[in-house]
């Protein structure tokens, strides 16, 4: 990816998971939503998905350990309709669960940019990016990698292209 495009991506990145984080999951925007949903232990695949206009973002998880906790996912359409983003994190910070798979699909765009994050223990709680063994980006999904993914996530980000043609 070219460094412009990369920076321009990542600055939108961070301006969409800025302002998400400061919307209140009732006041959803036209063009952005912040919905709540449980990720539920047990070892049986769930899905949660959310989309806005024609974009839309799955979530697809196995998890083991602990009881329910409660998720946010987040998805955004930029206001020229080129990018389409997705987050689903832990809001409390690190997950209790382990995660036995994991997968993100964005439907009507092309991924140019995803990570998945883990958390480090303790009270000055950060992400720390997955390594980058544990997961493979595709076209349009995000996915962990058997054998290499070592059953944490907090948070999953992943932005889109729309195939948006310009006139």
């Amino acid at each position: 990816m070219a460094p412009a495009i990369t920076c321009r991506v990542m600055t939108w990145m961070f301006v969409f998971v800025l302002v998400s984080s400061l919307v209140p999951t009732a006041a959803s925007a036209e063009r952005t939503k912040t919905v709540e949903f449980n990720v539920k232990p047990g070892g049986v695949v769930h899905t949660f998905s959310q989309s806005i206009m024609d974009y839309e973002c799955s979530f697809t998880y196995a998890s083991q350990g602990g009881t329910n906790e409660q998720w946010l996912m987040s998805v955004g359409l930029s206001d020229e309709d080129t990018l389409f983003s997705c987050s689903v994190w832990r809001p409390q910070g690190k997950s209790y669960l382990f995660f036995t798979q994991f997968k993100a699909e964005l439907k009507g765009t092309k991924i140019e940019y995803a990570n998945a994050y883990s958390q480090t223990a303790g009270a000055g709680q950060s992400d720390v990016p997955l390594r980058p063994d544990e997961f493979t980006i595709g076209d349009a999904t995000v996915t962990h990698n058997d054998g290499k993914f070592n059953a944490q996530l907090s948070k999953l980000t992943a932005i889109g292209r729309t195939r948006h043609d310009e006139l």
